[in-house]
């Protein structure tokens, strides 16, 4: 079965879940997958010299279940655990998988339809993360000393792997950034069906 899979990564609130969820209510036959559902229970996340839990790093994230889950999906899209807006059964089943660390994983490499990637400053990135309420709550330091560094490591191999991303202005407001990736997606879908 022909299905179509994107990806939507990029900085911490950076905008990827309230993207994959505007473009959900809007794509038919789609459902999202969140990385953030993949995290690993704090006893298992490692802690660096300075007391941090490592968060930012695959090892945090159980990859093997998460893949599971999209390979069931791709299998079977309507048989899947994972909700699919019913749509119409012409359309192709669309997936997107949103997360922060996407196109570090290889095994995802070969599965991409789309890619896209959200960028926002260091200082609003800074200030964005501030307002949100994280179990377990960040501790002082820890966007200077962890997440943004190991944002920028990320990124720089990010860039070496994978070619084919749409790097999006994350400081557009939702309605933009919606409207990008909505129009370049049905040119695509619409390639699809010819």
């Amino acid at each position: 079965m022909k299905t179509f899979v994107i990806g939507i990564s990029g900085v911490t609130n950076g905008g990827k879940t309230t993207l994959a969820k505007n473009l959900q209510k809007h794509l038919p036959n789609c459902c999202v997958i969140s990385q953030d559902d993949f995290f690993k229970p704090e006893s298992e996340i490692e802690i660096d010299e300075n007391g941090f839990l490592q968060y930012d790093v695959l090892e945090a994230l159980n990859m093997e279940k998460m893949m599971s889950t999209i390979s069931s999906w791709i299998e079977s899209p309507s048989h899947s655990p994972v909700s699919t807006d019913q749509g119409n059964a012409e359309e192709i089943p669309i997936l997107i998988i949103e997360g922060f660390l996407l196109f570090n994983y290889k095994p995802l490499d070969t599965i991409w339809n789309r890619s896209y990637f959200l960028t926002i400053p260091y200082e609003e990135c800074k200030k964005r993360r501030s307002t949100r309420v994280y179990k377990p709550p960040d501790p002082p330091g820890y966007f200077d000393g962890h997440v943004w560094p190991m944002y920028l490591k990320h990124r720089r191999e990010m860039e070496d792997i994978t070619s084919e991303i749409v790097y999006l202005d994350g400081t557009k407001s939702e309605e933009e950034l919606f409207s990008q990736v909505y129009e370049d997606l049905r040119q695509e879908l619409a390639k699809r069906k010819y």
